[in-house]
C-alpha cells in the first residue's frame, strides 16, 4: 500500500509512501483517500490529522497514468473525479489537519497540502501547481482554495507560470504558515498542542472559518448552535474550573 495511516494517541498520521516515484499519487491512491479519511473521522480518539511524505511530500499525480487511465476525455473526467474526491475528503474532514511538507510539493501534492488547514514547510520544500504544462484547467474548488490562501494575483502567477516556488517565497505569500529546519519536530509539537485544546472550540473555529471562506458573513442558526454546544459542554465546565483554580485544563 502506498498510503499509510498510523495513530499515536490523539494524532493520526497519513503518510504518502511511494519514494521511488517521489510520492507521486496514482489513481488507486487518490481513490483510497476518502476511505482513509473516513477512518480518521469516525475514530473518536483522533483529534488531529498530520499528512506527510518522506524526502518529498508529493510530486503530484502519476503522469505515467495519463496515457492509460487518464487517456481521452472520459478517462480524464474519471481521473479528475478521483483526484477531487480525495482532495474533498481531506478538506471536509471535521478535524484539524496539518501538512508537513518537505521536498517537492507539486501539482496534486500541492492540492493535498492546500486541502489541509495548516501547512508547515521544511527549508528545502518546493511548491508548484503545473496544469499549464499539461493542457489542463485546474479544478474550480482547488483554485478557490489557492486564491483564499495566497490571493488572486499570486494564484494567477502560480497557475500561469507553473514555476516552482521555494519555501521562503511560500512563507512570504502565505502559502505556508511556518518554515522550520526540523519540520517533523515542529509538526509533532503543533499537533500535540492542538490536540490538548478544547475540541468543541477547535471544531467550532474550523467550521466558522470555513463558512467565512465559503462566503457566509453573518451569524445564522448553524453558527449559534456552535456557541450553544460549547457553553453546554463538559469542556467549558473544565476550562472555567481550570482557569479559576490556576491549573492547566484537562480536555
Amino acid at each position: 500500500m502506498t498510503l499509510r495511516l498510523d495513530t499515536t494517541g490523539p494524532v493520526a498520521t497519513l503518510t504518502i509512501d511511494r519514494p521511488a516515484k517521489r510520492n507521486a499519487m496514482s489513481y488507486a491512491m487518490w481513490s483510497a483517500l476518502p476511505g482513509l479519511l473516513a477512518r480518521v473521522r469516525d475514530d473518536p480518539a483522533v483529534r488531529v490529522l498530520v499528512v506527510r511524505g518522506g524526502e518529498h511530500f508529493s510530486a503530484g499525480a502519476d503522469i505515467s497514468e495519463f496515457s492509460t487511465l487518464r487517456r481521452g476525455a472520459d478517462g480524464a473526467a474519471r481521473y479528475s473525479e478521483a483526484v477531487h474526491g480525495g482532495e474533498r475528503a481531506i478538506a471536509g474532514l471535521g478535524k484539524p489537519t496539518i501538512a508537513a511538507v518537505s521536498g517537492y510539493c507539486v501539482g496534486g501534492g500541492c492540492e493535498i497540502a492546500l486541502a489541509c488547514d495548516i501547512r508547515i514547510a521544511a527549508e528545502d520544500a518546493r511548491f508548484g501547481i503545473t496544469p499549464a504544462k499539461l493542457g489542463i484547467v485546474y479544478h474550480f474548488s482547488s483554485t478557490k482554495r489557492l486564491v483564499d490562501v495566497v490571493g488572486p494575483a499570486w494564484a494567477k502567477q502560480i497557475l500561469f507560470g507553473a514555476e516552482l516556488i521555494d519555501a521562503a517565497t511560500a512563507l512570504r505569500i502565505g502559502l505556508v504558515n511556518e518554515v522550520h529546519a526540523d519540520v517533523g519536530a515542529r509538526v509533532r509539537e503543533l499537533a500535540d498542542v492542538i490536540a490538548s485544546r478544547a475540541q468543541v472550540s477547535v471544531r467550532g473555529a474550523k467550521t466558522i472559518v470555513d463558512r467565512i471562506t465559503d462566503g457566509h458573513h453573518e451569524e445564522d442558526d448553524a453558527v449559534r448552535a456552535l456557541y450553544d454546544e460549547a457553553v453546554h459542554s463538559d469542556e467549558y465546565v473544565e476550562g472555567v474550573a481550570a482557569f479559576l483554580e490556576k491549573r492547566s485544563p484537562n480536555f
